[in-house]
Order: structure tokens, then C-alpha cells, then sequence
């Protein structure tokens, strides 16, 4: 820990209950928090991330079957007050909202399992974070587009804040990174089959969501995307940045 300045932001989730089917194709014996990227579990990837910048307060929700993934956390994660969720949830949408409940009262940045990104990209995205207004709902953006159904977002270069989210197009797409005020938005009376679907009614309702654009964020969901995140690796400057 010598020489890592505290984040301004002390608790974390990661939301990593997907079943990630296609990325397991070739080895169904593993869950998808446990693929190897670089040679290191996603999970591995994402704690990491959090460990660097200070957070040590961290909420993790996994589905029933990634028992492998319950037992690394177990065994690599004990340097933090682990808050772990074992649950299998019909949609990313109540995934989200398990981890963020329990992280209520306080701002909280949460991650999915399967972005992978430079530490250092991360750690700016949490310290930029924390300069938005108190109430605001933040997202991590990339201009990077690589993914079979992404989720576009226009931003207001004005003021960072984000104006539509969904449709078919946008000045950005998201990168599985949120950032919660300490006082939550209202939920919405009735729920949603969906994350995005949730994002999009904040936007539409007026919440102030805004939104940080990191220069490259990798979306793991196809055997593709891990090929393409450890080739970045190898150009890296970093070496094991990502």
C-alpha cells in the first residue's frame, strides 16, 4: 500500500453474477468472473483495480454457479471487508441494485466483472468522480466501439452531463462503470428487465447523470474481446497495466 493515495471514494461493488455463456463456450467448467485474461482471472482483474486506488470496502455479488469464483475471492481477497452475494438474479438490473443496496450511505463506484481496463485509467476515473456534484449519478464512457449491442450516450462536452442514453447511436458508449451518490436516486415504482433500461429512465427523468470518458475500455463477452484486450497489453507501455 506504500505510495497509493486514498480514494476519494471508500466503497466499491463489482457485479460479476452474469453467466457470460458465449466467453465459456470452450470451457464451460469455468464461471465468467474466472476467465483468464493475460493469464488472470476477470475477477482478479477488477479487484485489482480497486486495491491499487484504496477502496477496501468492497460488495460483490456472484451467481449460484461460480462456487470457483467464491473460493477466489475467499482465498485472494482477504485484505478487504468483503461483502459477498451469492445469488442468481434474473437480470443485470437487480444485480445492480442487490450491490448497490448494500452499499447505501455512502458514494460507492461499481464495476462489472467484465470491463477490463489500465489501473491508472481507473484511478482517474474515480478521483474525476468525486469532483461532480454531490447528488450526481456518474458513468464511465469510452469512444471505443466494440461490442455486438452496445449502449450509446451523448455528452454534454459542456458540462460532462449526459444527455440521452439508448437509441442507435451517441457521441460515446458506456463502459461498465458507475459511480453512486451517497443520497440515492428514488427507485422507480416499477422495475426493469434491464441496466441500461434503468440508466436510460434516470436521463429521461431529469437525474443528473453525468459522464467521464476513459480513452479505452475492453468489454469482455466473446473470445474476441480477450484476444484484442491482451494484444493492447503487449503495445502497452505499462506492461501489466491492463
Amino acid at each position: 500500500m506504500t505510495g497509493i493515495s486514498p480514494s476519494p471514494i471508500f466503497q466499491g461493488g463489482i457485479i460479476a453474477a452474469g453467466e457470460g455463456h458465449r466467453l465459456r463456450a470452450q470451457d464451460s467448467r469455468i464461471s465468467k468472473p474466472m476467465v483468464r485474461v493475460n493469464g488472470r482471472p476477470l475477477i482478479d482483474h477488477a479487484v485489482e483495480r480497486f486495491r491499487t486506488v484504496g477502496i477496501r470496502r468492497l460488495t460483490v455479488i456472484i451467481n449460484d454457479h461460480s462456487d470457483d469464483c467464491r473460493q477466489w475471492l475467499l482465498c485472494n481477497a482477504r485484505d478487504f471487508d468483503l461483502d459477498l452475494i451469492v445469488r442468481t438474479t434474473p437480470s443485470s438490473y437487480a444485480s445492480f441494485q442487490f450491490v448497490a443496496r448494500r452499499l447505501a450511505g455512502a458514494p460507492a463506484v461499481i464495476t462489472t466483472v467484465d470491463g477490463v481496463m489500465a489501473t491508472a485509467d481507473f484511478r482517474d476515473f474515480v478521483t474525476a468522480a468525486a469532483a461532480f456534484p454531490k447528488n450526481a449519478v456518474v458513468l464511465g464512457l469510452t469512444d471505443c466501439v466494440d461490442d455486438e449491442k452496445p449502449l450509446w450516450a451523448t455528452l454534454d462536452p459542456a458540462n460532462g452531463r449526459i444527455v440521452q442514453v439508448g437509441g442507435d447511436n451517441g457521441s460515446h458508449v458506456t463502459a461498465g462503470l458507475y459511480v453512486l451518490p451517497a443520497q440515492r436516486p428514488a427507485e422507480p415504482a416499477t422495475s426493469f428487465d434491464r441496466l441500461r433500461d434503468y440508466l436510460r429512465w434516470l436521463v429521461v427523468d431529469g437525474y443528473p447523470v453525468h459522464g467521464i470518458v476513459l480513452p479505452r475500455v475492453f468489454d469482455i463477452d466473446r473470445r474476441h474481446d480477450v484476444e484484442a484486450a491482451e494484444r493492447a497489453e503487449g503495445r502497452s507501455s505499462l506492461g501489466n497495466g491492463i
